[in-house]
């Protein structure tokens, strides 16, 4: 299991914002977690079995939800299009899987 200290030292983000985002990932089901000495947080399944889209909404759902109202003169026309690249921005982000972005140090314990 990685320890937060190390996680937050290893990506560069401070603690309390990492602990945010993994208690996001802990609801979402996409890590454990384990309390006292020998804790830490764990990914609950194999990396390449984790959509970067299930990351992605655990973490930032708005991300892939278009957010133009489609009001004024060209609004339509300019929600149709942000409709669009919403569309094609979730299907580039459900073709990856955690793998694609992680390192493994010691060939046991990930690293995003």
């Amino acid at each position: 299991m990685a320890h937060i200290d190390a996680l937050a030292e290893s990506e560069q983000i401070p603690a309390n914002y990492l602990v945010q985002i993994l208690n996001e990932l802990r609801t979402a089901g996409l890590v454990v977690s384990k309390r006292g000495k020998q804790g830490g947080y764990a990914l609950s399944r194999a990396p390449e079995r984790i959509g970067l889209d299930e990351i992605v909404n655990a973490v930032e759902a708005d991300l892939l939800e278009p957010s133009c109202e489609g009001q004024g003169h060209s609004g339509a026309s300019v929600a149709a299009v942000w409709a669009q690249i919403s569309s094609d921005l979730e299907g580039k982000v459900s073709a990856y899987t955690l793998d694609s972005l992680i390192v493994s140090e010691d060939g046991g314990m990930y690293y995003i």
